[in-house]
């Protein structure tokens, strides 16, 4: 019995001190919300101020900062860059020793520090004086010197870390994230910056693959098969042998060059299997699917391969503005690149 006692004390001292933890984790991240939920209602003008500065930037936006702050420097140039706007991160130790030389009299510069008193950013800050340098400073002192010095002042409105410590950059770098983000996406939004744009600048990976376009991994018009519908199924199929990779449809075209039938390797099997020999030698008009599903050349990717999964179809021809053939896409081609999507 005692045992038993034992055990239970156990499991209770074990849940004792998960909910312990899951207290803590809450009371860190209540921390932060708070933080972020401070600097909501304290943004000001100086947020608008910046956004047209970066705007009215000649050059590119070079953001700088030391240790976890350099980390969301970092992180900012690259947000920018990726939504259209020039951007570099500059690291202020290596800029006293050389790397000054990156900066040119029309880049603006932000510099992230919690204290706005980080050494290296004191010093490279009379350079940028001297060239006259726009310079953002994002920061938690708004007494601090980078505050003193630079041309706007975006206020995290920090007041303490999160944790029991209060000392591990938590509270302040989430900040300084977030307004870097802000700062990013309205300067992106201002610029008009559209979905393809965004493609252009992320041609690689998922995202890029989203947003690319249908004529990028349709098979061009000169690896497909296309006949004139007047055409008889037999002339069609032996014009048309070619050794390699090909497609398993037909596109077929009226007097117009317009798409006007499909016509697939199912298609011609069905005629076997039907004893129907003697349609060989007719129209292949007669037997094509007449007003075939098609896109338009330009269209998103995903759009197309989604009409693909959906109608349950292997090949799906591409037409230009006119309605004429430009392409093809095909099931062997995109499958594994939409690994999520079912076409069977």
């Amino acid at each position: 019995m005692q045992a038993g006692r034992l055990r239970s004390q156990g499991v209770r001292s074990q849940e004792m001190m998960m909910n312990e933890r899951i207290l803590s984790g809450r009371k860190v991240l209540r921390a932060e919300i708070e933080a972020l939920e401070r600097m909501e209602n304290g943004l000001d003008g100086a947020f608008a101020e910046a956004v047209e500065r970066v705007l009215a930037c000649e050059g590119a936006v070079l953001c700088g900062g030391v240790g976890k702050a350099g980390i969301i420097a970092r992180k900012f140039s690259a947000s920018l860059a990726s939504l259209g706007t020039p951007s570099h991160f500059l690291n202020p130790a290596e800029a006293l020793h050389g790397d000054l030389g990156r900066v040119r009299r029309g880049d603006a510069v932000v510099l992230f520090s919690l204290s706005g008193e980080t050494e290296e950013i004191k010093r490279i800050l009379p350079v940028l004086e001297e060239q006259g340098n726009v310079v953002i400073a994002v920061t938690g002192n708004k007494e601090g010197t980078l505050a003193k010095k630079a041309a706007v002042v975006l206020d995290i409105c920090f007041t303490c870390e999160a944790g029991e410590l209060g000392h591990a950059p938590t509270s302040s770098t989430l900040a300084m994230l977030a307004m870097a983000d802000a700062l990013a996406l309205v300067v992106s939004q201002e610029r008009r910056f559209a979905d393809e744009d965004f493609a252009r600048f992320h041609p690689a990976g998922a995202l890029g693959l989203k947003l690319s376009r249908v004529d990028d991994y349709m098979r061009p018009i000169g690896q497909c098969r296309v006949a004139a519908e007047t055409e008889t199924v037999r002339s069609v199929f032996l014009a048309l042998q070619r050794p390699g990779r090909r497609t398993g449809a037909i596109m077929l075209t009226g007097e117009d060059g317009k798409l006007s039938g499909f016509f697939t390797d199912s298609d011609l099997s069905r005629l076997f299997e039907r004893g129907m020999e003697s349609a060989f030698d007719g129209p292949i008009s007669a037997v094509m699917t007449r007003n075939p599903i098609s896109v338009r050349s330009g269209i998103f990717m995903e759009q197309g391969v989604e009409l693909m999964a959906q109608r349950k179809i292997s090949e799906l021809p591409v037409v230009d503005e006119a309605g004429k053939p430009v392409g093809m896409l095909d099931v062997t081609d995109v499958i594994g690149l939409f690994p999520q999507l079912s076409f069977e």
